[in-house]
């Protein structure tokens, strides 16, 4: 029964020449149809059920998070998927993390001559320890300046070229130099590259030996202010280390703009002056002739979660597979909170959690399609995207032979919208795949607003295209149907002033879940399009990640 659900828009697929014809047009009657119709109407109690306060806000590890996981997997156990353990005929993937908990940070001092005063913990500098030990000590660890800190072959960029920092501190900008200049022939031009984003930074700055790294912090190219990184909890989660496994700097951290150019007065520069020289393709890392040190006091402690995962087996190619991603977690509960202490996370992310039981069921009433289809549940995404993490890097299935993927996380609840906003858009073809039914929909697709926050590298879907996996991070708009655009902007900023991340965000019996039931009938009609294809979606030709899946072609041949 192919195309159970997207044969609502009567559309023919052509395989073996790239996604679906674009001659393959829907009539108006077909179209008026899927917009409106109720992709699954179980998605309403799933979603209800996750955002609930029985559940705690779903903490990785807690109490609540625990029954969220046993809610979902007794439903991947209910329509039949196989288990991602089926020795034990379990759909849990165990999910090992470490907390940390920096209970005592130093100033953060210098030496020299030319040395600037010591900068205070938050007010001027941020910083922690992703090792997992009870204290670490900088001392007379010199400063050099390394520009953006990237190292990116494939635009012919060394920041670190000819440099030894072994046991040093270095200290770069945020974001690439392509939003810096804005030419769009450097780097991706305004649109952040993974190269842009703080967490590779701290990791290259690791593969080269620093013993210490300093991001600074400028709110345009962050994309948020200094409150957000100052203002949160220093607590951090990780995926389990042994404790002698060195292989992150000591000392993680950012400076604000104001202590950049108190460093930089050291030679003589103020920080346009150091931005100037970092992009100007001629780039030499420089000394600033100073030594950093400070001491920071850690307690951890190691915790268990799960990711769920369950699957459909191929019936041709039972390897290769697409993946439906959704994070199962949020923020849990805070105790000194009196008026209301859950943080619930119905729109982030029992909204997409939801959404990916719903695609499981459906799937499950229909044949099984040639290619399996794996649908994780993955835990820890707003501790770090540790869930997506720890199964990128021990997989059902060969990512090699991952076809593609569909990542949910926060779905839209305000009614139909015209836009379907694509995150990171021009990235890899499964835009393509996903056009077709878009205007299916009489709707039509837009690039994300503000690529140059990088929201493509924030999500669960990132790891898996670090993996080479190309990936589709889509969501509707804001261009509602009937209400307009004004409308829908209104209630994301409203949802983003008031509920994100905060008590607020709580499952509204008023919400129009149309919106949501019309985007599940499109990531169900391209990974059911996938699933019983030959095609291979593929990044865009230069794209960061296309090297790492040039890397497992052998692997689909």
């Amino acid at each position: 029964m192919k195309y159970a659900l997207a044969g609502l828009i009567g559309l023919t697929v052509l395989t073996g020449c790239g996604p679906a014809s674009e001659e393959a047009k829907p009539t108006e009657k077909a179209a008026a149809d899927i917009k409106d119709s109720a992709f699954n109407p179980n998605y309403k109690n799933y979603l209800k059920t996750l955002a609930s306060d029985e559940f705690e806000g779903r903490a990785p590890a807690s109490e609540g998070g625990e029954k969220a996981v046993s809610f979902i997997e007794n439903h991947f156990r209910e329509w039949g998927l196989k288990p991602y353990d089926e020795e034990n005929n379990s759909y849990r993937q165990p999910l090992p993390l470490v907390k940390l908990m920096p209970y005592k940070v130093s100033s953060l001092s210098f030496s020299g001559e030319s040395a600037p005063e010591s900068m205070e913990y938050r007010t001027e500098m941020m910083a922690w320890t992703p090792r997992v030990v009870e204290e670490v000590n900088l001392n007379d660890s010199d400063v050099v300046f390394v520009g953006y800190g990237i190292v990116a072959p494939e635009y012919d960029w060394n920041d670190y070229e000819g440099l030894d920092v072994e046991g040093k501190t270095v200290v770069m900008f945020v974001n690439d130099p392509g939003y810096a200049t804005g030419d769009p022939e450097l780097f991706n031009g305004n649109a952040m590259t993974y190269y842009g984003r703080w967490t590779y930074k701290y990791e290259e700055a690791a593969r080269q030996g620093a013993k210490a790294a300093f991001v600074i912090h400028e709110t345009g190219p962050a994309g948020y202010g200094w409150g957000v990184v100052a203002g949160g909890s220093p607590v951090k989660f990780d995926l389990k280390r042994d404790n002698k496994n060195m292989d992150r700097a000591a000392v993680e951290g950012w400076i604000t703009e104001k202590s950049a150019n108190a460093l930089f007065a050291s030679v003589g520069k103020s920080l346009e002056e150091m931005k100037e020289q970092a992009v100007s393709g001629e780039f030499k890392p420089q000394s600033l002739d100073i030594q950093a040190a400070m001491t920071i006091n850690n307690k951890y402690e190691y915790l268990d979660t799960n990711n769920v995962i369950g699957y459909i087996e191929g019936t041709k190619y039972p390897e290769e597979h697409v993946i439906y991603m959704a994070h199962h977690d949020h923020l849990g509960m805070d105790p000194v909170r009196e008026d209301d202490p859950i943080y619930n996370g119905a729109q982030d992310n029992a909204s997409g959690t939801a959404a990916l039981m719903a695609m499981a069921e459906e799937f499950s009433k229909q044949p099984r399609p040639e290619r399996s289809i794996v649908f994780a549940a993955v835990g820890a995404e707003e501790s770090g995207l540790l869930g997506s993490a720890w199964y990128a890097n021990n997989p059902l299935l060969p990512l090699g032979k991952a076809v593609g993927g569909i990542n949910m996380d926060v779905m839209n609840v305000y009614g139909p919208m015209k836009d379907m906003v694509v995150v990171g858009y021009g990235n890899s073809n499964m835009d393509d795949y996903l056009k077709l039914y878009v205007e299916a929909q009489d709707r039509y697709i837009a690039p994300e607003p503000t690529p140059e926050k990088g929201f493509f590298y924030r999500s669960d879907h990132f790891n898996l295209a670090k993996k080479g996996v190309p990936m589709l991070y889509a969501k509707g708009g804001n261009d509602h149907f009937t209400k307009g655009r004004e409308w829908g902007e209104e209630q994301r900023a409203i949802f983003n002033r008031d509920a994100y991340h905060k008590p607020a965000d709580e499952f509204d019996e008023n919400w129009d879940l149309r919106g949501v039931q019309q985007d599940m009938s499109l990531f169900y009609a391209v990974g059911e399009e996938l699933a019983n294809s030959r095609e291979w979606p593929k990044w865009a030709p230069g794209n960061e990640f296309e090297a790492a899946r040039k890397a497992t072609q052998d692997m689909r041949k």
